[in-house]
């Protein structure tokens, strides 16, 4: 079914998609907020990753509506393009919500946080470098890291909840941490998406 050794259009995209998440999630990575107007600018910086995502999703979905024959289903190839997407829409949401809530006090919870979801988008970037060269066995590892990551992830959630209601007496910032770790840990739920639809693509092809 792979046998062809020129780059596929479709496999390209995805890549180019997954290269875009991951710029973007390690941009919110490095960056650093100390007032209200760092976030600003990076809201702003983030919102055009999103831009930038939103226009590689329409040309795949121009090139699927063109084509007669893709190399997996064409189902497949928009879940998965959706799902990467998804991830850098969830970190522009989150930084939008500290932007409106003109909150900087990131704590080593959100960059813990931050830090397994930047991990989680190179393993999708190596993913995808696999799927280029049709080594759909090969890329079930960085499914799995992913899979990892997020537990990770469901494990700073626990603690970070835990800790809150514990310590914080002051019911506003209750509702403004409670919020951001539960933006953060639903990004961390996007990133499976993607390891979840990467692995259904395997079982489908490999």
């Amino acid at each position: 079914m792979f046998s062809s050794k020129k780059p596929d259009p479709f496999f390209e995209g995805l890549l180019n998609i997954a290269k875009n998440v991951q710029n973007g999630a390690n941009y919110a990575k490095e960056s650093t907020i100390s007032t209200v107007s760092d976030l600003k600018q990076i809201q702003i910086k983030m919102k055009s990753y999103e831009t930038a995502g939103d226009k590689l999703i329409h040309d795949l979905i121009v090139k699927l509506n063109e084509s007669f024959m893709t190399p997996i289903e064409r189902e497949d190839i928009l879940a998965l393009a959706i799902k990467l997407d998804d991830i850098l829409d969830g970190i522009e949401n989150t930084i939008a919500h500290f932007e409106m809530y003109a909150f900087t006090e990131v704590n080593q919870y959100m960059r813990d946080f931050v830090d397994f979801i930047a991990k989680s988008s190179d393993e999708a970037v190596k993913a995808m470098e696999l799927l280029n060269k049709k080594d759909l066995i090969g890329m079930r590892q960085h499914a799995i890291l992913i899979k990892d990551y997020e537990r990770e992830c469901d494990e700073i959630f626990r603690k970070s909840i835990t800790e809150l209601f514990q310590v914080e007496k002051d019911p506003i910032r209750l509702i403004i941490f409670k919020d951001l770790y539960e933006q953060l840990e639903e990004i961390a739920d996007y990133c499976q998406n993607v390891a979840n639809t990467i692995e259904t693509i395997i079982m489908r092809n490999a």
